[in-house]
């Protein structure tokens, strides 16, 4: 049995199955399919049951089986699709929560990675300005250049100035 929020009952799929053909399938709300399996039991009772059959149905009494077989058959497969197609979507959705679970739980530790990140850098640049650092956000060692194109101060160990893209090198 299936829990209402998280899916169809395979059970009533194929109880409508039978009561009503293609009404299993309208449940799991699978509209090309319910009209589908209505045809096919249509067109066969149409088609291949004998006309003294349906007749005899009509009047009350029992058909010779072998007369009624075929839509027997048909009917048989509509119920055992409506209730496997019932036990495939329950599956399929419950794989879907647990990796949306999954996700929103890799998604927290992403947060919180990146939450610990911003507290490191925090403590360092916190660090440099106790220690007496002009710029604490970059470290005393780093070596500056003054770009000959803009005047700026850049870093020496780049090939180009950051702030105008012009090359360094001359």
């Amino acid at each position: 049995m299936s829990d209402p929020k998280t899916g169809r009952r395979p059970w009533l799929a194929a109880a409508l199955a039978i009561l009503v053909s293609g009404l299993g399938h309208a449940y799991l709300r699978r509209w090309a399919r319910a009209f589908g399996w209505y045809a096919v039991i249509t067109a066969t009772l149409v088609f291949v049951v004998p006309d003294t059959a349906v007749d005899q149905v009509v009047a009350g009494d029992p058909p010779p089986i072998g007369d009624i077989a075929p839509v027997l058959i048909v009917v048989a497969a509509s119920v055992v699709d409506a209730y496997v197609l019932a036990v495939r979507d329950n599956r399929a959705q419950e794989r879907s929560s647990s990796s949306t679970e999954a996700a929103s739980s890799a998604d927290r530790d992403e947060v919180t990675r990146g939450r610990d990140e911003v507290t490191r850098d925090r403590d360092e640049v916190t660090w440099g300005a106790e220690q007496g650092s002009a710029d604490p956000v970059t470290d005393s060692t780093t070596a500056t250049l003054s770009c000959p194109h803009c005047g700026r101060d850049t870093d020496a160990t780049l090939d180009f100035c950051q702030w105008c893209a012009e090359s360094l090198e001359e």
